[in-house]
């Protein structure tokens, strides 16, 4: 029997798959951001058994106890094959909330990427504490899009200087943009905004600052107008209320 969990995960995936195909584009393109803020490791569980292996924080030290108490989890019993031991091996989690850069390192321990970085402060501090790791960082670059004064993001015609400065740190790959736009009841109010992250990464792409070695990702879409921002151009989508309910 599907928990509630794992049906919501499913029918989210539903929706990925029948928006990327009314844009004409391959599902498996798109990947889910199950965003875990606020949700305890004990249900998580549940979304890993689903088969859900990317999880997204926005707060470092309720991310670093949660990271710690659901690999106890996993393991607890678990020696040979089964979900519990694939998703122990295989779980991945993005950094997506705002980050201090006096926090830096702590965000470069146990994430795969850290898709927040929106000024080169903050990304000179996750080169410098990477390279004492030992690796390189993936890192997106936000973009406030609606120029919205409390909302964290570079502003779209600063993202290119900011690329460049950012081209000279040796332990980040940029792997692209993301963007969170203006709350808007209808989801079809968020489409400029997505479309014109999408148009200032294919810009960015002509200048040599994205996609120099794969087509970048965007970052793009929550619970609310996810189809939407698939149907831009999303290979990234933040879901959270949509899987765990309300926090």
């Amino acid at each position: 029997m599907m928990t509630d969990i794992a049906a919501n995960i499913a029918a989210v995936n539903e929706r990925i798959d029948a928006a990327a195909r009314r844009a004409g584009r391959d599902p498996a393109t798109v990947q889910l951001v199950a965003v875990s803020k606020r949700v305890e490791a004990e249900r998580l569980v549940e979304a890993v058994a689903a088969g859900q292996r990317l999880f997204g924080e926005n707060y470092l030290q309720e991310a670093e106890a949660k990271i710690a108490r659901l690999r106890e989890l996993l393991s607890d019993g678990e020696s040979g094959p089964g979900p519990r031991a694939a998703g122990r091996s295989e779980i991945r989690w993005h950094f997506i909330g705002h980050l201090q850069s006096n926090k830096a390192r702590a965000a470069t321990g146990g994430f795969a990427m850290v898709e927040t970085v929106d000024r080169l402060k903050l990304a000179t501090a996750l080169d410098r504490h990477a390279s004492a790791a030992g690796r390189v960082l993936p890192v997106l670059v936000q973009v406030n899009v609606g120029g919205e004064a409390r909302k964290a993001g570079v502003a779209p015609e600063a993202a290119p200087d900011l690329l460049r400065a950012m081209a000279e740190l040796p332990a980040l790959r940029v792997m692209g943009l993301m963007t969170m736009p203006p709350m808007a009841a209808d989801p079809e109010q968020s489409r400029p905004h997505f479309a014109r992250l999408r148009e200032l990464a294919e810009e960015c792409s002509r200048l040599g600052l994205l996609g120099v070695d794969e087509p970048p990702l965007l970052s793009m879409g929550m619970s609310a107008d996810f189809e939407v921002a698939v149907e831009e151009g999303a290979n990234l989508v933040r879901v959270g209320t949509s899987i765990f309910g309300p926090r």
